[in-house]
This record gives C-alpha cells, sequence and structure tokens, in this order.
C-alpha cells in the first residue's frame, strides 16, 4: 500500500496529538518522528508548529462548514436538523472520548498568545453561530428574532459540549436538547398568538 504524501502524514500525525493531549503540550519533534518525515520535509511544509496548527484548523472548519451547508440545503424541518444535530454531537462526543471542541482545547492549551490561531478560533466559532441562526430563520416568521434565537442555540451548544467533556458524560447535551425544546415552543406559541390577534 502506498504511503501517503509527508503533508498528509504531517497534518494527520498532528491532529492526533493535538486533539489527544493540546497543542502546547506536543512539540515538532514529536509530529516528525511519529509521521515519520524528515525535519527537512516538515519544514517545506509547515514554517512552524504554528502554521501547522493553523492548517490543521482551517481544514477542520472547512469540513464542518460543508456539513453545516448540506444540512441547510438537505429537506426536512429546521426543528428536526436541530435536534439531530445535537444526537449527532453527543456520537461524536463518545467516539472522540470526550474530548470536546478541538479549538476550545487549542486555544485553552496555548503556551504564548498566538493571534493567527485565535483568528482562526474566532471564525469557526462564529460560523457555527451562523450555522444556528440560519436554522431559527427557518423556524420563526420573519421580523421574530431568528438571530436572537441562534445565539441561544449555539451558546447551549457551546456549554453543552464543555460540560460534556468537563463531566465525560452526554447529560448536558441532553439538557441542551430539552431547553431548546422549550425555547422552539415558546417561540411559535409566541408566532401563533401575534397570528391569531
Amino acid at each position: 500500500m502506498k504511503k501517503p504524501r509527508a503533508r498528509e502524514r504531517i497534518l494527520h500525525t498532528a491532529a492526533d496529538l493535538f486533539t489527544e493531549r493540546g497543542y502546547g503540550a506536543v512539540g515538532i519533534n514529536e509530529i516528525i518522528e511519529k509521521s515519520d518525515t524528515a525535519k527537512a520535509s516538515f519544514y517545506h511544509h509547515f514554517p512552524s508548529k504554528e502554521m501547522l496548527c493553523i492548517t490543521w484548523l482551517m481544514d477542520t472548519h472547512a469540513r464542518s462548514d460543508a456539513r453545516h451547508d448540506a444540512i441547510l440545503s438537505s429537506p426536512g424541518k429546521a426543528e428536526d436538523k436541530i435536534y439531530e444535530y445535537f444526537e449527532g454531537l453527543k456520537t461524536w462526543m463518545k467516539e472522540k472520548d470526550f474530548r470536546g471542541c478541538p479549538y476550545t482545547n487549542t486555544t485553552a492549551s496555548l503556551d504564548k498568545e498566538s493571534p493567527k490561531i485565535a483568528e482562526q478560533v474566532e471564525l469557526h466559532k462564529l460560523s457555527i453561530r451562523d450555522f444556528f441562526i440560519d436554522l431559527a430563520r427557518e423556524l420563526v416568521p420573519v421580523g421574530s428574532p431568528a438571530r436572537k434565537l441562534g445565539t441561544l442555540f449555539f451558546l447551549l451548544y457551546s456549554g453543552a459540549t464543555t460540560e460534556a467533556q468537563n463531566l465525560k458524560s452526554n447529560w448536558p447535551i441532553d439538557a441542551a436538547i430539552d431547553c431548546i425544546r422549550d425555547l422552539i415552543r415558546r417561540e411559535t406559541d409566541a408566532a401563533s398568538s401575534s397570528v391569531a390577534e
């Protein structure tokens, strides 16, 4: 079987190590050794560990964005899409041994300030918020506070992900789903009342 190219080996190895132990705890020499890559080859593709991390985050973000676009363009009710998304989060957390969000973990494990990494983290987090706002726009009538509702979904998602990681349990995600049901019920009831008036 053909060996993957050096760039792909480095990225794959870094992804595993950063996810397992955190960006700050992983050194370049370990990545080079475990990816079976020459030092010169590493620096040919990535001038620094920071640039490697940024590339990893950008690749992860691109996959996440594609998934969100597919969900938004798929048939079905927005309410069902939200519940399925959170159910999928439970599965993902369990499969990843409750390691949580790679962006949050990267920020938490930085050993020094890195504006470029922080920029990637912010871009990704805001794109998830925008995804939930887009779903909220499908749930409530025009003129309703879809932006506020979507932001609440995002904060429930972020908080549930963090606490599921801290507690090594999916009950915070279940609690978030219950809160979302209440929020959706409140918004749809309010919309129905305004139409009746």
